[in-house]
């Protein structure tokens, strides 16, 4: 099978960011973390603090036992994913980008004579040496060449930091013989266990297995393709849609007490509808998860007529808050989240057949949204948190900044809502 893809995995991306903004912090075990605080955990770290054996999600406290000289940052989000977008353009001027994976990893389809092993090699020589010049030279890089797109990513995390190597089907699996089964993207902690129970301990048993035993372990079709892509088979990407919009935050100690917890969670709510809004889509559900500080997890929902506005879904999210005192009366919460979903698209509504009562419902509506609509002009032109419905504690830019998840990239526009 000849080349198809090129993945490109930067390294330790949030820290070396910190490093490029910070030239004190080159060289120097860092950790970026969510706050200043020693219960946290590390988000990112250095390869200087990876060298003490520092990884993301690292307690700090554990940490600066491991290295006394750790340096924490506090996380600058809307800094991270400017750079991705600096290093994305960086990257288009050598090749177009087929699919941006995350925050820190894209993937690039090789065509014509860039499916030449020397060629590609060469593309990929020069990716990193104009990121290095034209972005930052503390933005390291590892590159990945491979038929298909999953042996590319795989071929990227053999050499790190700043590596470049190829795997073609041919040299499976003894390339990566010496990895272990959590080390493969896509078996998490749950395909470990189902592998392990199934007597699959390494890769070269792994590879005994035929498309059929696969289905069996995964649970269905996707242990199949997995077998196809370890074997270099290019398969088309499952189509996915939207499913919901939400947001999450741990807690600072001082935000603990359950009446700052919930403006916490009131702030997170208006996030959330703000996006709503700006990707077009009315929620018709809505789940309330809190972690009690030494207790539980608490997860209660609601449902209720579509709706994207700050007013209803205030009014519904102070429902689910309420009963979650009247039932669990907690003192102090240690994590908020507040999740959006049964999304419907604004183009895909239906038109309203019912009484004059629900019309006269959807006339006040709308006037909800057109106030919620003017909110979000308001705060994109003079900041987030210019105009707010209720109070907040005075710690608001410790938990209404936009983070940049596992799984999604925020918009540039979301760091001003």
């Amino acid at each position: 099978m000849s080349l198809k893809w090129l993945y490109l995995d930067l390294n330790s991306y949030f820290a070396s960011v910190e490093q490029q903004l910070h030239p004190t912090l080159r060289n120097r075990p860092v950790a970026v973390v969510p706050s200043l605080t020693d219960s946290t955990c590390a988000i990112a770290a250095s390869y200087e603090a990876k060298a003490y054996g520092i990884k993301t999600g690292t307690k700090i406290y554990e940490a600066k036992r491991m290295c006394p000289d750790l340096i924490l940052v506090c996380g600058n989000h809307q800094h991270y994913v400017e750079y991705h977008h600096r290093i994305l353009k960086e990257i288009d001027k050598y090749i177009p980008v087929d699919q941006i994976c995350s925050i820190d990893e894209v993937a690039c389809k090789l065509v014509g004579r860039e499916c030449n092993e020397d060629y590609a090699l060469d593309l990929a020589r020069r990716i990193k040496q104009g990121i290095r010049q034209n972005v930052g030279e503390c933005l390291r890089c590892s590159i990945g060449i491979a038929p298909n797109k999953f042996l590319a990513k795989t071929a990227s995390n053999l050499e790190k930091p700043n590596g470049l190597q190829i795997i073609y089907a041919e040299d499976m699996p003894g390339r990566i013989s010496h990895f272990k089964l959590r080390d493969l993207t896509g078996i998490g902690q749950g395909v470990e266990y189902r592998l392990h129970r199934a007597g699959i301990f390494t890769i070269e048993q792994l590879f005994t297995l035929s498309p059929k035993h696969m289905r069996k372990i995964w649970g269905g079709v996707g242990g199949e393709r997995y077998w196809y892509m370890l074997r270099g088979h290019q398969l088309p990407d499952v189509e996915t849609t939207r499913s919901s919009i939400g947001h999450s935050h741990i807690l600072e100690p001082n935000l603990r007490p359950e009446k700052k917890a919930r403006q916490v969670m009131k702030r997170l709510l208006l996030k959330a509808a703000s996006r709503l809004r700006r990707k077009k889509y009315y929620a018709k559900h809505m789940s309330l998860g809190v972690r009690i500080e030494q207790g539980s997890k608490v997860k209660l929902d609601t449902s209720f007529y579509r709706s994207c506005d700050n007013i209803i879904l205030g009014r519904e999210a102070t429902k689910l808050w309420q009963q979650l005192i009247e039932r669990h009366h907690p003192h102090r919460i240690k994590k908020v989240s507040i999740t959006l979903d049964h999304l419907v698209e604004n183009k895909n509504l239906q038109p309203e057949l019912f009484d004059n009562v629900r019309k006269s419902h959807l006339v006040k509506q709308q006037g909800f949204e057109n106030l919620s609509k003017a909110m979000d002009v308001i705060n994109a032109k003079f900041g987030k948190d210019s105009i707010v419905m209720g109070n907040l504690p005075n710690q608001t830019q410790s938990f209404s900044g936009t983070k940049v998840a596992f799984t999604r990239i925020p918009e540039l526009k979301e760091f001003y809502e």
